[in-house]
């Protein structure tokens, strides 16, 4: 899942985004409240983590200002301020979550699942394709039962592959929501990693189900989707685009 992390303070923000990460969390940092607004009315997150205290416009007017837009995302105020008062004004701009620095990270960490399985009412938090699963909460892949060690970038695309299941994801999709806003567009990483997940994935099952959709991009296809699409394609007199379609 994404995760968009508002926080001037460097430290923060880089131990914040280093403990997430580890936890297989894609995270983007903004360093003041105009920066945060921007980025969370151009891209889609799971999650916004926002610090009250921040330069150009701070937290609550960022708060007003996303729930205005009709920003819908669950977002998780940071603050200094711990009067009820404070809490009363955060939680009434829009907040759906309180946390007072300073914290230990355990508690941020479960306060993110929480604020994820109330999201998970609405967006599935066990993803299936054949024998294949993925428990997003738990953060654990495993394939006919057998658990799958995915590093953090790999889990993500897999997640974000598994929730576009037979649709074919082209790779401005990935590049927009599994890695962080600043990647590279003209590097091959994202063709290098889909060729790890593969492997780890597909080797050893005689189903293959992560194919290469030839100029287009990849699809992570279920057997019986993908059977119905060559049934499909012999009827139309185009074997080799039968072929073709189950990628490299």
């Amino acid at each position: 899942m994404r995760i968009l992390l508002v926080e001037d303070e460097s430290q923060v923000a880089s131990f914040i985004r280093r403990g997430l990460r580890e936890e297989q969390y894609t995270v983007d940092v903004a360093e003041d409240g105009e920066q945060g607004a921007f980025l969370a009315q151009t891209n889609e997150y799971d999650l916004i983590i926002l610090d009250w205290k921040l330069p150009k416009m701070n937290g609550i007017d960022v708060l007003r200002a996303l729930r205005a837009d009709g920003v819908t995302v669950p977002i998780l105020l940071l603050t200094g301020r711990d009067t009820l008062q404070d809490k009363v004004m955060g939680l009434d701009a829009g907040a759906d979550d309180y946390l007072t620095k300073p914290f230990g990270f355990e508690e941020l960490l479960a306060r993110v699942r929480a604020l994820l399985r109330r999201r998970g009412d609405m967006i599935p938090t066990v993803l299936q394709v054949a024998d294949l699963e993925l428990d997003s909460l738990r953060h654990c892949v495993s394939r006919s039962g057998h658990k799958i060690d995915l590093t953090s970038r790999e889990y993500s695309l897999l997640e974000y592959l598994l929730r576009n299941t037979d649709r074919v994801v082209t790779r401005t999709m990935l590049a927009e929501h599994v890695w962080e806003h600043d990647f590279d567009p003209l590097s091959n990483v994202i063709d290098v990693h889909v060729a790890r997940l593969r492997r780890k994935i597909d080797h050893d099952h005689d189903t293959k189900l992560l194919q290469t959709v030839r100029g287009k991009g990849y699809i992570l296809q279920s057997p019986a989707s993908a059977g119905e699409a060559r049934i499909q394609q012999l009827e139309s007199g185009d074997p080799a685009s039968a072929r073709d379609s189950a990628g490299a």
